[in-house]
């Protein structure tokens, strides 16, 4: 087990491969949360423990950019998207087209981009994709659109990247059905890449994100359930995308389990760190950026790690949770609880822990460009703020 990893850690043994994680931080005291969680290392925190094949090697050398290495495959990636899109009737292209501007940092396709060149080179190819992968970049990204539409409508938003939704534009209904074309036109494009194994693994995902959105409407009594269910809810909405999505393009270019491995539980790790970000966010970003809290989280009824970790400082957020801060009132003073507590630097320690993961994974990939900038993404994702 990597001891630089598990550094304010302790790991109390029990049955079988379950372990008790005890987080604490240079901010906090021992946190009682994860001193009653008990889970299995394999499905979350540390999904990837057993040596591999691959050598670890890491590069002085200062990385790149990971935005300016991507950019030159994903120069066209939304005008491609918009072919893969084109239907006769110009309200069902308006809908679909809506969200594809160019605007967004396409960060799914950029680290599907850069984990496939990194793959390439790692098994003695030349960087550049083939064909196959730049269709994962482009399916991948059409999938998280396609959920965006879906969330929009099941939030009842009416804002979304700086701009109206669709939902608020066009209605409900239409932009249900925009969401399921933009899923079909992304089915379809899988289909003609022509590796069976490569569609199962992005059917996955969409199987995923449907499990997902079942388990953010419900919420646990038990308290060490709860956590755990959060953890899998958040996989499953969001970094499932990005694992299955780099494990694709490494089906593609290499017949080792170990490095499909490798691929994937790198895409894991991030992907829920980026999610455990953003969920501090929704308490941070607002006061920063516009002077007062968006705590759009708590109005939706989600109690978020910040929260989760708060309940333990201030138990009167327990009934809150089970009725979705529904109450007059719930929602400030659950946020008035989580500012109290230490629920935010716990959030983004643990972010930092599944960070520390995706790079002891990526770092088993021989040394290049795009390898290095997948390392430097990691610390883009936590010091973002917004």
């Amino acid at each position: 087990m990597n001891g630089d990893l598990l550094q304010g850690c302790r790991l109390v043994p029990l049955k079988g491969q379950d372990l008790l994680l005890i987080v604490q931080s240079s901010h906090t005291k021992l946190c009682p949360l994860f001193s009653l969680l008990s889970y299995t290392l394999s499905s979350f925190l540390y999904p990837t423990l057993q040596s591999c094949c691959c050598r670890t090697i890491h590069s002085d050398a200062k990385p790149k950019d990971p935005f300016t290495l991507a950019q030159k495959d994903l120069t066209s990636l939304y005008d491609d998207i918009k072919k893969e899109l084109f239907v006769s009737k110009e309200e069902l292209k308006s809908l679909c087209d809506y969200y594809f501007d160019g605007k967004g940092k396409a960060i799914r396709p950029m680290i599907v981009v850069l984990m496939a060149r990194a793959l390439n080179i790692h098994s003695n190819r030349a960087g550049d994709l083939i064909p196959g992968q730049r269709s994962i970049a482009m399916i991948s990204e059409m999938i998280h659109t396609a959920s965006l539409v879906h969330d929009d409508v099941i939030d009842g938003s009416d804002k979304r990247r700086g701009k109206k939704t669709i939902n608020d534009v066009w209605g409900e209904r239409k932009a249900i059905l925009a969401g399921d074309f933009i899923l079909s036109a992304a089915s379809m494009a899988l289909a003609r890449i022509g590796n069976n194994t490569v569609v199962k693994v992005l059917s996955q995902v969409i199987e995923d994100l449907v499990r997902g959105e079942f388990m953010q409407l419900g919420s646990k009594e038990n308290e060490n359930e709860r956590f755990k269910h959060y953890l899998e809810k958040t996989f499953k909405k969001t970094a499932s995308l990005i694992a299955n999505s780099c494990k694709a393009v490494s089906i593609l270019v290499n017949s080792d389990p170990e490095v499909h491995e490798i691929a994937y539980q790198y895409g894991r790790n991030v992907g829920i760190a980026f999610q455990l970000v953003d969920d501090v966010l929704d308490f941070t970003s607002g006061a920063n950026h516009l002077g007062k809290p968006s705590a759009a989280d708590l109005k939706l009824g989600l109690a978020t790690g910040p929260v989760l970790f708060a309940c333990q400082q201030f138990p009167e957020l327990h009934a809150m949770i089970m009725r979705r801060f529904s109450s007059d009132g719930d929602v400030d003073r659950a946020w008035q609880y989580v500012l109290q507590s230490d629920g935010v630097q716990q959030t983004n320690y643990l972010a930092q822990r599944y960070c520390e993961e995706a790079i002891r994974q990526v770092s088993m990939l021989r040394p290049s460009p795009e390898r290095d900038a997948l390392i430097k993404l990691t610390e883009l994702v936590l010091t973002r703020d917004k």
